[in-house]
């Protein structure tokens, strides 16, 4: 798949935040049109100097893993929290340049508007690989929200300077909430729906869930 380049990765701090400014001025939480066939989920996994970026892909409605693919490189950008874009994506960069078939939507393990700049990974993501994409983070970034009720698919919204800027979700009984924001080109209520569809036994959905169990056992087999 090809992607547009829409800026350099090795940048300075101040250059990052600019960047990020005006691109946040470009998110569009707009509603999905239509049904996606075909999605794809993303996971990243650091090891020493390198990563590895893995993309898995599913058909929705059956939930069958019909493409892997992923990619290894040496890791150019120091980890800074609020601009993990900048160290995550040249890597899943080059694993999207392998990839053979068109996904609908990408889900990130990471956050999509839930952000200080409202421009987390998957947000991020979008303005290159030119797809709504979704973010599906483990734990909270930013933001206030009230408990939802312990029931699988119970939710409450997160909040930032009175902003709705994520879905606070839980997708399993009695377990720990995840937290899902829209990345780009696509609103709170898809962004929710498309997550469930893919929450079947654990609390990580499969879309992410397996792009992650990929990476570890890519690790396993030795150093990247």
């Amino acid at each position: 798949m090809k992607y547009k380049k829409i800026h350099d990765f090795e940048l300075t701090r101040e250059e990052m935040i600019l960047i990020q400014e005006k691109l946040s001025q470009e998110v569009e939480i707009i509603s999905y049109k239509g049904v996606p066939k075909i999605v794809s989920g993303v996971d990243l996994s650091f090891q020493r100097d390198k990563a590895i970026a893995v993309i898995v892909t599913f058909d929705y409605e059956s939930l069958s893993l019909i493409d892997l693919t992923w990619a290894i490189d040496f890791v150019k950008v120091s980890y800074m929290p609020g601009f993990l874009a900048f160290r995550e994506l040249p890597i899943f960069l080059k694993a999207w340049e392998k990839l053979q078939c068109e996904p609908d939507i990408v889900f990130f393990d990471g956050q999509g508007y839930a952000h200080p700049r409202r421009m987390g990974l998957a947000t991020h993501a979008s303005f290159f690989i030119e797809k709504p994409t979704i973010g599906i983070a483990k734990s909270k970034l930013i933001g206030d929200y009230v408990e939802p009720g312990y029931k699988k698919g119970d939710y409450s919204f997160l909040y930032h300077k009175n902003e709705k800027i994520g879905i606070v979700l839980r997708t399993k009984d009695k377990v720990k909430p995840i937290f899902i924001s829209p990345g780009n080109w696509i609103d709170f209520r898809d962004s929710l729906e498309y997550t469930l569809n893919f929450c079947t036994k654990y609390r990580i959905p499969e879309i992410t869930r397996q792009a992650h169990l990929y990476t570890q056992n890519l690790k396993e087999r030795g150093p990247l």
